[in-house]
Order: structure tokens, then C-alpha cells, then sequence
């Protein structure tokens, strides 16, 4: 277990990767789906919520940035008409199934399904941006990512108690961001196409 005021060092490197996408997103280099990074915004703010409730300590200020962050990045997104990712209906029907996964979430009375269903309303939020960054990655930055993997990765290694209150948002960013993070610097997606139309 690492002393936990190494999540300090778990919020520079999401601010890090932070500011790097801030920027890409305001030139117009990078197009974040709006879908995805709202609840993104929504969930992090409320998963902090929950973690201050069940005295998760210094950890719950890292979920607290995970929340801050995307609202950032969404304003920005509207400052650059380059910046904007068209959505479809595949997209809104997740952003809706992930918003029941938070209205269910905020009425079950159960801690550990109630917070399961949090989770999955995470996992879900991100599946536009799993699409995206599968089909085209140089839409994407990867920084963001990266560093959202290893300060979660630092985050999960400061508990002093592994719960699931105070792992399960974490956890769920951490695998989150793995993936998006192959996607996006093996550009695996538009490889796997190309050997298929080559064979």
C-alpha cells in the first residue's frame, strides 16, 4: 500500500493529461464525445459524493478531479466547431441507458447493488467513446488516458481499507482508460481493418 498522500501525485498526472486534451479539444485537434464526457462530469461529482459519505478519505479528492475534469473538457469542446464529434442514435441510446443505470442508482436503497449500478452507468457512458476510438483513433488524444490509468492505478494503491465504495469508481476509470489507451496509440481498430481488407 502506498502512503496516501501519493494521490497527490495521482492528481498532477490527471491534470497533466488533463490540460494536454484541454488544449487539443480548444484548437479543434481533438473531438471529444460530448455523450460520453458529460455523465462522465455528472458520475465523478456524484461518485465524490458518495465516497465523502462513507469516509472513504484522501482518495475521494481524486474521484473529485475525475469529475471536474470533463466539465472542462466539454466547455472547450464548444469553442473550436472542429472540436465537436457527431453523435448518433447508437450514442444517445447509451447516454440514455446510462442515465437509468444512475436513476436506478439513486433510488435502490441496497449500498452494494445501488453503487454495481453506478459502475455499469460508468462503463456505459464510455461506449461512444470505446466506438470512436476504435474506429477512428486520430479523432482522440491519448494523454488524457494514459495518465488516467496510472493515477487510478496510484489512486486504488492508497486505499488503507479496499472497499467497494472506494474502489469500484476507480477501478472502473482504471480499465476504462487501459483500453481507450490501446485503442488510441496502437490505433488497433483501423489495423485490424486494414489486414482484413488485405486478406
Amino acid at each position: 500500500m502506498l502512503d496516501p498522500r501519493f494521490v497527490y501525485l495521482a492528481i498532477a498526472l490527471a491534470l497533466f493529461g488533463a490540460v494536454r486534451y484541454f488544449i487539443d479539444t480548444w484548437r479543434g485537434e481533438t473531438q471529444p464525445h460530448r455523450v460520453t464526457w458529460t455523465l462522465w462530469a455528472v458520475e465523478g461529482i456524484l461518485a465524490y459524493a458518495v465516497e465523502i459519505q462513507e469516509h472513504v478519505g484522501l482518495a475521494s479528492l481524486m474521484t473529485l478531479v475525475l469529475g471536474l475534469i470533463p466539465c472542462f473538457i466539454v466547455a472547450a469542446s464548444f469553442r473550436n466547431p472542429r472540436a465537436v464529434w457527431k453523435i448518433d442514435r447508437i450514442d444517445i441510446a447509451c447516454g440514455a441507458v446510462s442515465l437509468l443505470g444512475l436513476l436506478f442508482w439513486s433510488l435502490v436503497n441496497q449500498p452494494t447493488v445501488a453503487l454495481l449500478s453506478f459502475v455499469a452507468a460508468d462503463f456505459i457512458a464510455a461506449l461512444p467513446t470505446y466506438r470512436k476510438s476504435w474506429s477512428n483513433p486520430e479523432s482522440e488524444s491519448g494523454a488524457p488516458y494514459i495518465f488516467g490509468a496510472l493515477n487510478c492505478a496510484i489512486t486504488l494503491l492508497t486505499l488503507r481499507q479496499v472497499t467497494t465504495a472506494g474502489a469500484a469508481f476507480p477501478g472502473i476509470i482504471l480499465f476504462t482508460d487501459s483500453v481507450l489507451s490501446l485503442f488510441i496509440v496502437t490505433k488497433l481498430g483501423p489495423r485490424i481493418r486494414r489486414r482484413y481488407a488485405a486478406a
